[in-house]
């Protein structure tokens, strides 16, 4: 007798097509098979077509925009795992200024400090949000591996893991349209920090571009940049995987 597992509930995210590499490409081919990586990025996600299509309630955008706080407080660390992994001077003169758009320059700037704000005007009090009491476990675990990877990997793969940026715009540009739309008890203020990685994720992507290209010239070390991009669209997905099922609506 033959038994069928039946299907999780769980999304399943779709394959990023792995290009054969038979010979190196170049470095036009290789932004192009980058860029291939789009179809696996979590906006594609259940949850994410929920909200864009104005379905999904207060409950659950206040249980995705306090726990992906875990997340917007990881990047800066993982930045600076890449920093202190990276003895290329002029590199790290760039960089840095990643965790400046997300730490600030001072008290009350920076975007996770936006994150906030967008959960305050979600109707989350500053202080559950600062607090973090309603992350999960599985979340902060998921947004821990990051950090792991980021320190524990050759510097240039950890940066070639960052450009799940390469499709970023197009997840902002959604919210920013969406949300008037469909949720008009939002705010306008809460869109800044959307309109904000419109400006800052393209001059990301360009600069990690530039630096994938010029490291990642023979066949196995593209194998490995296609690696590391894999591993952060399904640290993403895993993610959102967890918030759309803790906070589904019966």
């Amino acid at each position: 007798m033959t038994a069928t597992l039946l299907a999780s509930k769980l999304a399943t995210p779709p394959a990023p097509p792995f290009p054969r590499l038979d010979r190196a490409l170049g470095p036009g081919e290789l932004e192009d098979a980058l860029r291939s990586f789009n179809g696996s990025y979590y906006v594609e996600h259940p949850f994410h077509q929920l909200m864009y299509e104005g379905r999904l309630t207060q409950r659950q955008f206040q249980g995705w925009v306090t726990n992906r706080l875990a997340y917007q407080r990881v990047v800066p660390r993982k930045d600076a795992a890449i920093l202190s992994n990276c003895p290329d001077p002029q590199v790290r003169r760039e960089w840095i200024q990643r965790i400046v758009d997300h730490d600030g320059s001072a008290p009350g700037t920076g975007g996770i400090e936006l994150w906030v704000q967008l959960g305050v005007a979600l109707g989350v009090p500053r202080e559950e949000m600062e607090d973090e009491r309603h992350v999960l476990p599985a979340v902060r675990l998921i947004c821990e591996s990051y950090v792991t990877f980021c320190r524990n990997k050759p510097w240039q793969e950890a940066v070639a893991s960052s450009l799940t940026e390469l499709f970023a715009p197009k997840i902002h540009q959604q919210r920013i349209q969406s949300f008037p739309r469909h949720y008009p008890w939002i705010p306008p203020e809460a869109l800044d920090y959307f309109k904000s990685r419109l400006v800052q994720a393209p001059r990301d992507v360009s600069h990690g571009l530039g630096i994938v290209k010029e490291w990642a010239t023979t066949p196995e070390r593209q194998h490995r940049v296609f690696e590391a991009l894999a591993f952060k669209l399904e640290m993403l997905w895993a993610m959102i995987d967890t918030i759309h099922n803790a906070y589904l609506e019966v």
